[in-house]
């Protein structure tokens, strides 16, 4: 029994749909375990300092993680481990040499960045730093520095996890972790106060890490240090990595600097922030990520081994899919904003007003997701192609127009009685305090969406007729999105008259019939106009995904 489920957990995904779809399924439920979590947090300490204080000690680790660990991602590894994947001594000196120069990188930086933390986060947050929970903030960055390490040795295992197109581990890594945040919130926070919530978290990386061991000891790639270091490999790794890197680091720095603003806001700024970032992540992680990921293995094959027109008909579906499934995601976050935030957040400590701020901001993400979504796949697209100076540009670029933007809108909100006014009764907070915080999402998205018109054009002229198969999908897509969004808005205005929406049940109850109502109207409008997309949805859900042999590009798939 256990070796059948072993074997089931190590089976090689090929086709497209099918592994999107099994990473979509897993890291759905890596999403709601997500959301259990927050509730936690949420229902435990409201919108207060402390949580203010613990989202923001992950800032400095995580923006560490993203740049000292981009040259063993999957995104990097995957294209170089593929070329050696018949080669097991070549490419075991590969694993052990990248193995042993991150580890060495990685413990420096982190006791380095430890001695000084606290004069980083006095010059950065200022008023964390110098509340009454600023000896928390220390230690748990402090803490946190083991996170750059330990999902760094997870993030090579599951590069190569991912070299084999075994998708069932490297996707169920992420459920161990929230696993270990909840264990913290429910076990250890009673137990050791505080303290609690970063041993919860610690327990987390361990089990994203531990997990994806048995796979690595099959295929007998466990790593070691090693003195004899390839640094042929090393120097072609990090020199394709780096510009990946900073593309990467821009993305986390916007978030720690909108983190270190949202700290000079009111109190609780930065729990409203994370909740409602959290909550637009769901759907950009099951959509944007699972096909982008799906996708990359057979991308960087398919470019490898000079198949450009296979590569290309690859992306334009997985883009299509992409644009398809956002869509409805966008408008239905934006007309169940506050059901779907009272539904997961508001209870315990977490009051009416921390409600609607946080559902005022999480409507201003939503608008983002297709484009965050679409600008996973086309850095992906990019770097299967081998490259990664564009991308990196276009991110610079971006980053810098977004933290430009933020102090634009927070100077226009503060000074510009008719901006605020607009943007307050626009998400029907004009009777709240603190609602400055909304600019922070809105300067996120407006960002993203820039950095993804950008990436398409300059995709479009490297990749010629890449646009042109996607336009019907756009349009049919967006068209039954708002038709479904019209519905839903209407059925919660009707259900209101039936439900008592002071209670979960109720609010719960109309936020679900609401929605279904309307995805069902929206589906109906999509196949009255043959839509393509459901067709090839629907066939894909009819077979039995871990049979399917290999992706095959029907050329009607890809007609416009």
């Amino acid at each position: 029994m256990v070796e059948k489920l072993v074997g089931f957990l190590n089976k090689e995904i090929k086709g497209l749909h099918e592994a999107a779809y099994l990473l979509a399924f897993f890291t759905l439920t890596s999403q709601f375990l997500g959301l259990i979590r927050d509730r936690l947090l949420a229902s435990t300490f409201g919108a207060s300092e402390i949580l203010d204080v613990y989202y923001a000690s992950f800032r400095i680790p995580d923006f560490l993680f993203v740049l000292m660990t981009s040259f063993i991602s999957a995104s990097v590894l995957v294209p170089v481990l593929s070329k050696n994947l018949n080669n097991q001594i070549e490419l075991k000196k590969i694993i052990d040499s990248l193995f042993s120069f991150f580890i060495l990188i990685a413990i420096f930086v982190s006791i380095l960045i430890f001695i000084f933390i606290p004069k980083i986060l006095q010059l950065i947050m200022p008023n964390l730093i110098n509340g009454q929970n600023s000896l928390d903030l220390i230690l748990f960055s402090r803490i946190l520095l083991l996170s750059p390490i330990i999902l760094g040795m997870s993030q090579l295992f599951g590069s190569i996890v991912q070299s084999y197109r075994k998708f069932f581990i490297y996707a169920i890594s992420p459920i161990f972790y929230n696993l270990g945040i909840i264990l913290g919130v429910i076990v250890f926070y009673p137990m050791f106060g505080n303290i609690g919530l970063i041993y919860g978290v610690v327990v987390g990386l361990l089990l994203h890490l531990i997990v994806q061991i048995p796979t690595i000891i099959k295929q007998k790639l466990s790593p070691k240090i090693t003195f004899k270091i390839e640094w042929s490999i090393i120097k072609e790794v990090v020199f394709i990595s780096l510009p990946r890197a900073i593309t990467l680091a821009s993305t986390q720095l916007i978030l720690l600097i909108l983190v270190a603003i949202a700290s000079t806001l009111s109190i609780g700024s930065i729990a409203i922030f994370n909740f409602s970032y959290n909550l637009q992540s769901v759907p950009m992680a099951i959509i944007g990520v699972s096909y982008s990921m799906a996708a990359f293995p057979t991308l960087s094959r398919l470019f490898s081994n000079g198949n450009k027109q296979e590569f290309l008909s690859h992306l334009i579906i997985a883009a299509r899919h992409i644009i398809f499934w956002s869509f409805p995601v966008v408008i239905m976050f934006i007309v169940l904003r506050a059901q779907i935030v009272r539904t997961i957040l508001g209870s315990g400590q977490f009051d009416w007003a921390a409600t609607r701020l946080t559902a005022a901001a999480l409507a201003v993400f939503a608008i983002s997701v297709v484009a965050q979504s679409l600008t996973l796949l086309f850095v992906r697209g990019y770097y299967s192609a081998g490259q990664t100076k564009k991308p990196l540009f276009i991110n610079i670029f971006s980053a810098a127009t977004t933290i430009f933007l933020v102090f634009i809108f927070i100077n226009l909100f503060q000074n510009n009685a008719l901006f605020q006014d607009f943007f307050e009764i626009l998400l029907r907070v004009d009777d709240l305090s603190g609602t400055i915080v909304l600019m922070l999402p809105l300067a996120f998205s407006v960002g993203m969406i820039l950095n993804t018109i950008l990436l398409w054009i300059s995709f479009e002229k490297d990749f010629k007729g890449f646009s042109a198969t996607l336009g019907r999908t756009f349009r049919e897509s967006l068209f039954a999105s708002v038709v479904a969004g019209y519905v839903s808005y209407l059925c919660l205005q009707l259900l209101a008259n039936f439900l008592n929406l002071n209670t979960l049940l109720g609010i719960f109850s109309q936020g679900l019939f609401s929605g279904l109502i309307g995805i069902f109207v929206g589906w109906l409008v999509l196949h009255t106009i043959k839509n393509n997309e459901t067709i090839e949805i629907t066939k894909a859900l009819k077979n039995r995904f871990w049979k399917t042999k290999d992706l095959i590009v029907d050329p009607e798939e890809i007609s416009g």
